[in-house]
């Protein structure tokens, strides 16, 4: 197979998201928790926190526990664009929902500032609307769905390359092997709008969320990419000479009330 470089030299950049599209603006946010306190989070979280943001104009994507990580919660948050995501942020967390529950919701957690800024690699490379309602306050049944987030840390100002990569090479790969890749997603350089809440900066990332019907599927299509001889020998290492250390892959179970997988 041709080295992708030869692929992409005629090609322009990227398209980026552009507009007053839904969710153009996506934080993926993971808390470190005290031992023991992730189910008090999440309780809270489902019961108090997702209608009371939303009605302020942004989104609760999906909330996560990390299958690897019992002291970790993991969630995903949208915005139009980044004057809204200041004015919807300002307005909920000045608001008397979080005034009433946060020192609970604090109480369980060590950090809180492991915050990306992304948005999606092209229109239409989010997150796409749910196709089933959310599931109701104090529903019981629990998703059997997985979500993977695999996040590439690159050198500056390459994300884009990295996207025609993604695209051209390892995406066909994932879906051979029965991968659903949800969104594509890069870093947002703007400037953080609320400032009350850190994100870390100075980062070039490509994200990509996949979903698997359960971890048994997820270890099946790991067992396929293996067996592929282009996957290993030619797509892998192209892929670590692109990226700055090794990926960073989250196994990532939904709550009840996630809206994914």
């Amino acid at each position: 197979m041709a080295s992708f470089t030869s692929l992409t030299q005629e090609s322009g950049s990227i398209p980026q998201a552009t507009g007053p599209t839904a969710d153009a603006i996506i934080e993926l946010r993971r808390y470190r928790l005290y031992p023991g306190t992730r189910e008090t989070l999440i309780d809270l979280f489902d019961r108090e926190f997702i209608e009371s943001q939303e009605t302020q104009g942004m989104s609760v994507i999906g909330q996560f526990r990390d299958l690897d990580d019992p002291n970790s919660f993991v969630w995903l948050r949208g915005f139009r664009d980044m004057p809204s995501r200041a004015a919807a942020l300002n307005a909920f967390y000045t608001g008397p929902v979080w005034a009433a529950h946060r020192d609970q919701a604090n109480g369980t957690m060590i950090n809180s500032d492991n915050v990306l800024l992304l948005r999606p690699t092209s229109p239409g490379a989010g997150f796409a609307p749910p196709l089933v309602p959310r599931p109701a306050p104090g529903a019981s049944d629990m998703p059997r769905g997985l979500v993977v987030a695999t996040i590439c840390y690159l050198a500056p100002r390459t994300e884009d390359e990295f996207a025609r990569f993604f695209e051209a090479v390892v995406r066909p790969h994932l879906e051979q092997a029965l991968a659903t890749v949800l969104a594509t997603l890069v870093t947002e350089r703007s400037p953080n709008t609320f400032s009350r809440l850190p994100v870390r900066e100075g980062e070039t990332v490509f994200v990509w969320f996949s979903t698997f019907p359960s971890v048994a599927a997820y270890e099946t299509h790991l067992a396929e990419l293996a067996r592929s001889v282009t996957w290993t020998r030619e797509a892998v290492p192209e892929m670590e000479q692109r990226t700055w250390r090794q990926n960073e892959v989250s196994r990532l179970a939904p709550t009840t009330r996630s809206l994914l997988p």
